[in-house]
């Protein structure tokens, strides 16, 4: 269904007074029906949270060869995926809008979208392979010290989050623990709250690559590290083509999205939480040959 007839929808089921329920049927539907025209995504940048996932997504919308899907952030594979593939391709261009393109273009156009919380999400690797075997995987992976601060200032500038930094890192395990089993366990659950909470547990990147690596080759991965991302966007935006198998393309500007202006995190909860992180580092950094060389 294209935007508008999408807004078209909405204001007939409000000027009808249509119920909140049968609304929602209606929605599926239309997402079930006109599914099947649409093409299938090429790439998932599927994480990090607040490590530069949103910049890298509106760089790569900007070349000429990617076409944007509607939004940035779908939750397909975690949260939404009971609404059903179909509902899930509508949010990317037609196979008509494609072709079209493409032949203006003369050269094969491309579409994605990126959803940080399937890096973490325990059920999104097998889901992805399931549904989109042959698709190439992003990840952005930040200082988990510093990835774990900024997580938590947004959740208090979104009044999620009540307790001083020290104090909800204390209480992470006890507040997340039953959660995360819980959604391990059952693939039909799935918690916001946990998702707004963990902040350390998403910085272990080690356990969550290892999930991605049982079903999918290495080389269907781009594994970036944002700091480079914010020192020098050329770079990796270039990389990141190259990786998509685009041509090169050069931006006017790399202005950074979601970046918040926040207090300092203090030094001896930065120097427990180097301490905290470096052994998982350690073994990440053998995972993938790489030292990422975070203090």
């Amino acid at each position: 269904m294209t935007i508008s007839n999408r807004i078209k929808l909405g204001l007939w089921l409000r000027k009808h007074k249509t119920s909140l329920t049968v609304a929602q049927s209606l929605n599926k539907l239309f997402y079930t029906t006109t599914g099947s025209i649409h093409v299938l995504p090429n790439f998932l940048i599927i994480g990090a949270a607040r490590s530069g996932t949103t910049s890298l997504y509106q760089y790569l919308t900007e070349h000429p060869s990617i076409i944007p899907g509607v939004g940035k952030e779908i939750y397909f594979f975690d949260k939404k995926f009971q609404n059903g593939f179909n509902w899930y391709k509508s949010f990317f261009p037609t196979k008509l809008n494609m072709s079209i393109t493409e032949n203006k273009q003369k050269t094969k156009c491309l579409t994605g979208e990126a959803t940080p919380r399937y890096l973490h999400y325990p059920h999104a690797p097998k889901r992805v392979f399931e549904l989109l075997p042959n698709i190439k995987l992003i990840v952005l992976l930040r200082n988990p010290t510093d990835r774990a601060y900024s997580h938590y200032q947004m959740e208090v500038s979104s009044g999620n989050e009540k307790l001083t930094f020290e104090e909800a890192i204390e209480k992470e395990e006890e507040r997340t623990k039953d959660i995360m089993k819980k959604m391990q366990n059952d693939e039909n659950f799935y918690s916001v709250d946990f998702y707004r909470k963990s902040y350390l547990t998403r910085g272990i990147y080690l356990e969550q690559l290892q999930r991605w690596f049982k079903f999918f080759p290495r080389e269907k991965f781009l594994i970036l590290k944002s700091e480079d991302l914010y020192s020098n966007p050329s770079k990796i935006y270039q990389e990141s083509l190259n990786f998509l198998g685009l041509p090169k393309h050069e931006l006017v500007s790399f202005k950074a999205h979601r970046m918040r202006k926040y207090s300092s995190i203090r030094k001896e909860t930065r120097e427990k939480l180097t301490d905290y992180f470096r052994p998982y580092n350690e073994q990440l950094y053998q995972l993938l040959d790489r030292d990422f060389d975070w203090k």
